[in-house]
């Protein structure tokens, strides 16, 4: 199957369950319907307008397909009528997160390529791009983002990147790339999530002095 095809897929599909996981990130802090929408849509579009920014890169994808903001919102309020049933289908979500993660990350990667930058520069766009829409939306509801504790978030999209590039490097078919990159990706999401696999921590307290 053609890599593109795939791609698109699967960054449609991500940007529809970021949406609905950010809609269900702004439910829980009980906020009214405008507040749903731009948290959904910071999530599903914040990576990659960080990455434009990052690389001077214009229009911003939901200025020039206005379409998809409309699907993204269409999907956010969809989950406000369905959020009952989210406990249910709460692994589904995460393996369409990983996949779309994933998907977020080559599609970085390949944007800053397609503007003439190397390796370094294009495995920061694919992270960037990968993890930033959950942060953002972690910062918005005020709480501490996934990806910087201990959980293997941003870990997966930074280790997928350069798997991505490296076997990009070598030259082997786009459609072996692709493919291979993501499900790499997603079965090493699932698996941390199942296993419990963390990164250190770093935990500093403070000494109080005695009265």
């Amino acid at each position: 199957m053609d890599p593109v095809i795939i791609l698109t897929v699967l960054f449609i599909s991500g940007l529809i369950v970021e949406a609905m996981t950010g809609a269900i990130a702004a439910g829980e802090l009980k906020m009214d319907l405008f507040g749903v929408l731009v948290v959904a849509n910071v999530t599903a579009f914040g990576g990659g307008v960080v990455r434009d920014l990052i690389l001077g890169s214009s229009p911003m994808l939901f200025i020039s397909k206005p379409e998809l903001l409309f699907l993204t919102s269409a999907f956010a309020l969809i989950m406000v009528l369905i959020a009952r049933y989210f406990d249910k289908l709460r692994w589904a979500f995460l393996a369409l997160d990983a996949l779309g993660m994933i998907t977020f990350t080559i599609v970085g990667a390949i944007r800053a390529q397609d503007m003439g930058f190397g390796m370094g520069v294009a495995s920061i766009a694919g992270f960037t791009t990968g993890v930033f829409g959950g942060i953002l939306r972690d910062i918005l509801c005020n709480r501490i983002p996934l990806a910087f504790q201990k959980e293997l978030y941003a870990s997966v999209s930074i280790v997928s990147v350069w798997i991505y590039l490296l076997l990009e490097h070598f030259g082997l078919p786009m459609s072996f790339i692709v493919i291979f990159t993501l499900l790499f990706g997603f079965c090493f999401r699932m698996l941390a999530l199942k296993y419990d696999w963390r990164v250190p921590q770093f935990v500093y307290e403070v000494n109080k002095p005695r009265n």
